[in-house]
């Protein structure tokens, strides 16, 4: 018989966890207002379906203000919940920032978009706000459970939103491409994850770490570090898990792609270097070699097929792929300099989005009036769409990573983290001189390609006879001029702020 007494009278050998809820704030905030949308949707159903995307965009918004608040009381970061595996500090800022800025871009780009097509839209941006939860909570997630969580929140809804065009054949293909991919990358990922919780006796990310560095290179620590990273190698397109991602971004709702290029990649890099800097940092001569091969396969093979595309989706889908070359490429010198490295990564990702979501924008509108996303069809665009032709030749120029603007500064950093030739730095090594080589030499014929797309626009004849203007809905003009603002500003300022070398870890 157990005494109710003896229960009452004995400590509990667990604690209620304290909630730092202003920590929680923006994610709680979007949980709420994801709430208030569906609530809107089901009570009003078709008399909501204008409002629903500019509410959605506000919800981004207001989940913005905690971001800044908790930023302006930057002397109390980090905050850490549930001992650690819940962290908020200045990199998580940026991060959660980043998600919710791009996340209110590719809203204004799917408001006139998703009407055209008519289908149901309210459900899309419900699943965009889903999605996003999980961003802002791998941005802070320090321990596999909610890291793993985190992804597959963030993964999800993607496969759905990928094959909402249900009439549409590609549309279909996509969804179901990228789904069966994602879920087979998943299981791998979580294998390895598995394994390194067996070797750990902990999912925390820094016990993980601490755990590893005791341990030699057998067999099971070599398959728990390289399934993890697998994984996440699926999650950025990374060569050769990239095959889902150039049939996934032609048949996606355009506003999807652009989602799916930006956030969601950059979603898959924060997890990335929480792993690799926290959780790997003693394994270095077990990953870099491996972020080497992968690096520069990614980078080479993108560019190499982004060559041969015609259509400027799939053009920019391999672009994609070779950017995501030029991020990992820091992370295959990582212990040199971890700072330098992580500097490198998170700086191309702010810039990335901007430019990448700024072409997206351009491809949108211009199809609007060519009904067509061959790159032919942006012949003679400067004729009728001067600002616009302007717009995309900015962002062509910094994808390629030429100076003034915005792209080139992501390139010369991540020169800068593989020839050691930052604050604190040594000599450079062969590895990092031969890596720098390679981006040198993708980074010309990446040019060739996207100023290929430029003489369409301003040398070449227009292909049809109809020169009328093209009329850009508001929304529209307001996410490109977002795009333009960020990608010329960061040409000549770091976006990056200055953060200490404790944070994200690399401090411990």
């Amino acid at each position: 018989m157990i005494s109710f007494d003896l229960l009452a009278n004995t400590e509990l050998a667990f604690e209620r966890p304290a909630i730092d809820w202003h920590a929680a704030a923006p994610e709680l905030v979007l949980l709420a207002w994801g709430a208030l949308v569906t609530l809107v949707d089901l009570v009003w159903l078709e008399k909501a379906r204008r409002f629903i995307p500019t509410l959605t965009g506000f919800g981004f918004l207001a989940a913005l203000i905690p971001v800044v608040t908790l930023w302006a009381d930057s002397d109390a970061l980090p905050r850490q919940m549930f001992d650690g595996a819940y962290v908020t500090d200045e990199l998580a800022l940026v991060f959660k920032g980043l998600f919710l800025l791009s996340a209110y871009v590719v809203v204004l780009l799917g408001a006139n978009y998703l009407n055209d097509g008519n289908y149901y839209d309210s459900e899309f941006y419900q699943l965009i706000s889903a999605s996003v939860l999980g961003m802002l909570i791998m941005a802070s997630a320090r321990d596999l459970v909610p890291i793993f969580i985190a992804i597959e929140l963030v993964s999800i809804p993607a496969y759905l939103m990928a094959a909402w065009r249900k009439r549409d054949l590609k549309s279909n293909e996509a969804g179901l491409k990228y789904m069966l991919m994602g879920v087979f990358a998943s299981a791998i990922m979580l294998y390895g994850m598995s394994l390194l919780y067996g070797m750990a006796g902990s999912t925390q990310i820094s016990a993980i770490g601490e755990a590893l560095t005791g341990l030699s290179d057998r067999p099971l620590v070599i398959l728990g570090v390289l399934f993890t990273l697998i994984g996440f190698g699926f999650k950025v397109s990374a060569v050769p898990f990239h095959t889902w991602a150039p049939d996934t971004y032609e048949g996606a709702p355009t506003p999807l792609t652009a989602f799916l290029a930006v956030a969601s990649k950059t979603a898959g890099f924060v997890a990335l270097l929480t792993v690799i800097l926290i959780g790997f940092e003693s394994k270095s001569e077990l990953v870099e070699p491996f972020m080497w091969v992968l690096a520069a396969a990614t980078m080479t093979i993108g560019n190499l097929i982004a060559l041969r595309q015609t259509n400027i989706v799939r053009m920019l889908a391999y672009s994609g792929v070779a950017q995501a070359g030029y991020m990992l490429a820091p992370l295959a010198v990582y212990s040199a300099n971890p700072e330098l490295s992580r500097s490198a990564v998170v700086n191309y990702l702010l810039i990335y989005a901007a430019m990448n979501l700024g072409a997206f924008a351009v491809v949108i509108i211009a199809a609007r009036k060519t009904k067509s996303g061959e790159i032919s069809s942006f012949g003679g665009m400067f004729q009728y769409a001067p600002g616009l032709t302007v717009a995309m030749t900015i962002f062509l120029f910094s994808l390629a990573g030429l100076p003034p603007v915005g792209g080139w500064l992501a390139k010369w950093r991540v020169f800068e983290s593989l020839l050691f030739f930052g604050e604190g730095s040594t000599a450079p090594s062969l590895a990092g001189v031969l890596l720098a080589v390679l981006v040198a030499l993708n980074s010309v014929v990446a040019a060739y390609y996207y100023l290929s797309v430029a003489k369409q626009m301003w040398f070449m004849p227009a292909v049809n006879d109809d020169n009328s203007t093209i009329k850009i809905p508001s929304a529209l003009t307001i996410a490109l001029a977002i795009a333009v603002v960020i990608t010329v500003v960061s040409g000549v300022t770091n976006l990056m702020p200055e953060l200490s070398t404790a944070d994200f870890g690399l401090g411990q």
